[in-house]
This record gives structure tokens, C-alpha cells and sequence, in this order.
């Protein structure tokens, strides 16, 4: 039985790591359009 809990606890906590990485990634996607569209409105 502990070791069961154990593995739950383990496995969320990497969910948990998951989760904050894809938000970071999205953030630095977010950040890079945001900087190809100021670029190309200043080539127009």
C-alpha cells in the first residue's frame, strides 16, 4: 500500500512539472509571434 501511494505522489508531482513546462513553452511561443508581428508590421 505504500508503496502504491508512493508511486501516486510521484506521478503527480511529475504531472504537476508537466504542466508548468508547456505553460512556459507557451509563453515563449506567445513571445516569439509577438515579435514576428511587430516585425512585419514595421516592414510594411
Amino acid at each position: 500500500m505504500r508503496k502504491f501511494i508512493g508511486g501516486i505522489l510521484l506521478a503527480s508531482g511529475l504531472l504537476l512539472g508537466a504542466c508548468n513546462t508547456v505553460e512556459g513553452v507557451g509563453k515563449d511561443v506567445k513571445s516569439a509571434g509577438d515579435t514576428v508581428a511587430k516585425t512585419a508590421d514595421g516592414a510594411k
